[in-house]
């Protein structure tokens, strides 16, 4: 944790750096402390702990802005470092529009407190972690022919992060991570080499899913076993929940101030208009409790609320930062999105791929890319043939091509399983008449 001593050395080197030419600044301590298992086969391959305290500075001097850090946490040396960094900011150009915000939209700590931390996160014995990985791996290992490796990863994080600035802002951020992953490798015909894997995480131990990691990552493999091109055209397409996430990032990025700011956006002009099909409705939801994502300010101190995204289709907001919103003449709102929660459907991914006469079921999408300015898409995918409600025939090497504006405008229906400890929170989707590139 961040202790009391810390604090006051944040806040003596935020008034040392004002008293040597800053016109404003913010300092933000951070301790945190990682550890990573991994075992292949019957074997620990990998064991990683680390611990690290750091001291982080922005700097404002004569119309210019700098950002330095160090993990030397001594008072005389963090005044030696506050002058270098001061001098080497007086080199750069300067920029008027950064700036710290309307002190105004500060997080005044009126709200209840982080909850996102894990009591727990210390007397955790490396022994009970590695056991978690072993036990992982052991679910599946030898269980079947087709197996040549499995690979079981357990992580964990506790993070702590403190930050004060020259208008007042003080805030605590607090939180636990622990996950659990298994990746399985098959021998399949020819030189098929099918892969799969399957993960949990959560911020505390106890809600994270110690068990059955192993078996789903190797039913996800098998199912791989004969993969093969099917003949091009326009199906209908439905994502898994692990995966539909690929499909909202080209959206979530074009609605950043820094992509706006340097119209490498397409969404451009766009606030207030349909860009998807009118059944999505997307909200961040940022105060959740004990949830992934959830938090009472963003970087700059600037107070989180509920706010709608896409509403019925059509475009509510953009994440602008007080930098963004200078450079764009504009009020600024939020700098990210905290948490994303979907409206939901009435169907699982079992109904919905058994909704479907004929179409095809993405479980995996291998490299592409969007074109941030167009829209315009090109994904590598694998997954199944749907034929009468059922998967029936495993495909890959196959890729979906078109514009993430139609697209989106396509989404047919919603599923109603988002993975609730996840912070970007996308149900299953089904889309009409996706392109289809294969034989």
């Amino acid at each position: 944790m961040i202790t009391n001593e810390q604090k006051k050395l944040a806040q003596q080197m935020k008034n040392y750096a004002l008293k040597n030419g800053c016109s404003a600044c913010r300092i933000a301590i951070y301790s945190g402390t990682e550890s990573s298992f991994e075992f292949r086969d019957t074997q620990l391959e990998q064991l990683q702990q680390s611990s690290q305290n750091q001291l982080s500075v922005t700097l404002f001097v004569d119309g210019r802005y700098g950002s330095c850090s160090t993990n030397r946490m001594e008072p005389n040396e963090l005044k030696k470092f506050i002058r270098n960094a001061i001098a080497a900011t007086r080199y750069l150009a300067e920029d008027p529009h950064r700036a710290l915000p309307d002190p105004h939209r500060y997080y005044k700590g009126l709200d209840a407190p982080d909850d996102a931390c894990d009591t727990q996160y210390a007397s955790l014995s490396p022994d009970a972690k590695l056991q978690t990985a072993k036990a992982a791996v052991d679910e599946i290992y030898q269980s079947d022919p087709h197996i040549i490796s499995v690979v079981g990863a357990y992580g964990d994080s506790q993070q702590f992060r403190y930050t004060t600035d020259s208008q007042g802002f003080e805030g605590e951020k607090a939180q636990t991570s622990f996950s659990l992953s298994v990746d399985v490798s098959l021998k399949g015909e020819g030189n098929a080499r099918p892969e799969s894997w399957w993960y949990h995480s959560a911020l505390f131990w106890e809600q994270l899913q110690k068990a059955g990691i192993g078996k789903k990552a190797l039913e996800r493999a098998l199912r791989k076993l004969g993969q093969a091109k099917i003949k091009s055209g326009n199906y209908p397409m439905i994502v898994d929940n692990i995966n539909s996430q690929r499909l909202l990032s080209p959206l979530i990025n074009a609605m950043n101030g820094d992509a706006l700011a340097q119209k490498n956006s397409f969404l451009l002009d766009k606030l207030e208009q349909p860009i998807a099909s009118a059944k999505l409705t997307v909200r961040d939801e940022p105060h959740l409790p004990k949830a992934a994502g959830s938090r009472w300010f963003d970087y700059e101190g600037v107070a989180t609320k509920p706010r709608p995204i896409i509403e019925n289709g059509v475009l509510k907001t953009f994440f602008i930062d007080t930098y963004n919103a200078n450079r764009m003449q504009t009020t600024p709102t939020i700098s990210g999105v905290s948490i994303l929660d979907f409206n939901r459907g009435d169907k699982d991914l079992d109904g919905l791929v058994a909704s479907l006469q004929k179409g095809i079921l993405v479980t995996g999408f291998n490299g592409g890319n969007c074109n941030s300015t167009t829209g315009d898409f090109s994904f590598g995918v694998e997954g199944f043939l749907i034929e009468n409600g059922r998967p029936v025939k495993p495909i890959s090497e196959m890729n979906i091509t078109g514009n993430i504006l139609a697209l989106w405008a396509s989404l047919v229906e919603i599923g109603n399983d988002p993975r609730e400890w996840a912070s970007w929170r996308v149900p299953s989707l089904l889309f009409d008449e996706v392109s289809f590139s294969g034989l």
